[in-house]
């Protein structure tokens, strides 16, 4: 136990004296460490007063310099910095004003955006309608593939049809010319007895009026003095023509109507309608029943007087229909010509063509002759022909002019048909030979149009006819010199028109206007 307790005191005497060993150690580390950092000084006071003030002065000059430099420098960043403050000033402006020209883009673009979106609306609309259209167009289409188709076989059908017809007509015709030829055979026969008269009371077994009126007429005074001045038409007036015995007047124009006027007191009394084209030409029976336009659209309008409603459209013409005649002898009969190079007959009671005549020159006027069986015409190449009615046949022809014929005029005891050309003459020709037998001039006279219209007084004593100057003259065919020339029209002269009572003379120009002289 003793022993046990000097080993424990010995231990902790070993335990303390490490500690201090320990200690000491510490100590000495510290001192050294110390010493080690004392060393610059201890150094630093070792030296010399003196030479640690020289070495402080240097140092305190190289930092004056270095402060002056600091100085500078700083001076230089400040002025830098002054300049960069406006530089970002100015930047921070452009930038506000980039903002504000992004803030105006970014508006513009949401309207545009917003534009952009109905215009797509507005599109996708169009773009149903214009499906809904092609849709509809696909369907009319198809269905006009289908009316072509049955348009085709409807034409092929019509056209059996009109051959089956124009056959039936040819064989109607056919009767018709053997009914005429025993009609002139009975004629003659009669005409030899002495009876004619009677011969002139039935055409085809139809009783029609005696027509004694139309064998009066009244002596002719040359005209010099205006009566009326009418604003017939608009556009044009072309035809002009009175009544039979009678001083009522009728004319067509470019307004596609018909008037009729009371030349006493130049006043309009009816108008008839109905013409689709321009009244080219016009004809009356001559029971003064039945008026006959030639029209510009390729058809002939019949209208009755009376009731003022068309009677016939006398269609078969294929181009414009410049002339129209009624036969002198029946009021059936009316012969037209027409640009298409041909000349047809018509039945008027009928409404249809019994004979075409087909020719190389288009026939610009025509007329019946007075016995009914001969048609005169004057052609675009300056020829008079005489036609056959019934077989179509050509009689004779003559070189009347050297350029157009406008106008045919026949006298009324049917010897002398005046015949007025382009070549500015005014031609008289013997019916039964065909011979000049008087030729009419004026200085400054000339020829309107291809249909101007020249005519004979009623007496046969004088010709009237228009110029482009605006006069009418009038020749005396005796002595083939001018005996009066009137002057109030002040565009081109188309038409002139004597009535069968011998007065009044009427004439048209292609302002519309009608002069009334007497």
């Amino acid at each position: 136990m003793e022993n046990r307790g000097k080993e424990k005191e010995l231990s902790q005497d070993e335990v303390a004296v490490d500690a201090i060993k320990h200690a000491l150690k510490a100590l000495r580390k510290r001192h050294l460490l110390e010493e080690g950092a004392h060393a610059p000084a201890i150094v630093a006071l070792s030296k010399p007063f003196i030479y640690q003030g020289s070495e402080w002065k240097d140092k305190a000059e190289n930092l004056e310099v270095e402060l002056q430099q600091c100085y500078r420098a700083q001076a230089r960043l400040s002025e830098q910095l002054v300049v960069e403050v406006a530089e970002c000033r100015a930047s921070k402006a452009l930038v506000q004003e980039k903002e504000a020209i992004i803030n105006d883009i970014q508006n513009e673009l949401t309207k545009t955006r917003d534009e952009c979106l109905q215009l797509k609306v507005i599109v996708e609309e169009k773009t149903k309608a214009l499906e809904l259209v092609m849709s509809e167009n696909q369907e009319l289409k198809a269905q006009l593939q289908e009316m072509t188709v049955k348009a085709k076989n409807i034409e092929a059908e019509n056209k059996m049809l009109i051959d089956r017809w124009m056959l039936q007509k040819m064989q109607e015709a056919e009767h018709l010319n053997e009914a005429n030829a025993l009609y002139q055979d009975f004629k003659d026969q009669l005409k030899a007895s002495g009876i004619a008269q009677l011969a002139r009371q039935q055409v085809d077994g139809v009783v029609r009026q005696s027509e004694e009126g139309a064998q009066y007429y009244g002596e002719s005074t040359v005209p010099n003095t205006c009566k009326h001045r009418i604003h017939a038409h608009e556009g044009g007036c072309a035809a002009i023509l009175f009544e039979y015995n009678s001083g009522n007047l009728i004319s067509g124009g470019h307004d596609r109507a018909v008037k009729m006027w009371d030349t006493n007191t130049g006043s309009l009394t009816r108008t008839l309608y109905g013409c689709v084209g321009s009244v080219l030409d016009l004809a009356i029976t001559h029971d003064n029943r039945s008026i006959i336009a030639a029209s510009s659209s390729n058809n002939l309008c019949v209208w009755d007087v009376n009731s003022g409603r068309i009677r016939h459209t006398l269609t078969g013409h294929m181009d414009k229909v410049c002339s129209v005649d009624v036969s002198k002898i029946s009021s059936r009969h009316v012969a037209s010509a027409a640009y298409d190079r041909t000349i047809k007959v018509w039945d008027l009671q009928k409404g249809y063509c019994i004979n075409t005549i087909i020719f190389h020159s288009n026939c610009n006027a025509l007329c019946f002759s007075t016995d009914g069986q001969t048609i005169c015409s004057g052609h675009v190449d300056g020829n008079l022909r005489l036609w056959d009615i019934q077989t179509g046949k050509l009689l004779s022809e003559v070189a009347a002019h050297s350029l157009a014929i406008t106008s045919i005029s026949l006298s009324r005891n049917g010897s002398v048909v005046l015949t007025s050309g382009r070549d500015n003459l005014h031609n008289l020709f013997d019916m039964r030979s065909l011979e000049v037998c008087g030729t009419l001039r004026a200085n400054g006279n000339r020829v309107a149009s291809n249909w101007s219209r020249s005519c004979i007084s009623a007496d046969d004593n004088y010709v009237a006819a228009g110029s482009t100057d605006g006069s009418v003259h009038i020749w005396s065919i005796l002595t083939a010199e001018i005996v009066s020339t009137l002057k109030e029209h002040t565009a081109s002269v188309l038409s002139c028109s004597w009535s069968g009572l011998g007065k009044p003379l009427a004439s048209s120009d292609k302002s519309g206007i009608v002069y009334t002289w007497t």
